[in-house]
């Protein structure tokens, strides 16, 4: 399952899983993805290891960018794939 956790002002929207068992680790998974003509851009990063393992339509800028928003927000992103996504944040 993906939860959303942001949509940035050029129609990038940033998801998150919840916390899965990857090889004996707790990781998230992170989906991102951006209409672009044709389809979508898209890149999936792995946390707390910051493991991209995907990445295709992005700029080398935009991922940069990416790289250190999702680096800026790794602990909300990995408290929220904890308790249900952002949305059931404020139930606890």
């Amino acid at each position: 399952m993906l939860y959303n956790f942001v949509e940035l002002p050029n129609q990038t929207i940033i998801s998150h899983s919840e916390i899965l068992d990857r090889n004996g680790k707790e990781q998230v998974r992170v989906y991102i993805e951006k209409p672009i003509y044709g389809g979508f851009a898209t890149a999936v990063c792995y946390l707390p290891d910051y493991e991209w393992t995907e990445s295709s339509g992005f700029t080398e800028d935009e991922m940069d960018y990416l790289k250190d928003f999702v680096e800026s927000e790794a602990h909300m992103i990995f408290e929220f794939a904890a308790t249900g996504g952002f949305e059931n944040a404020s139930n606890l």
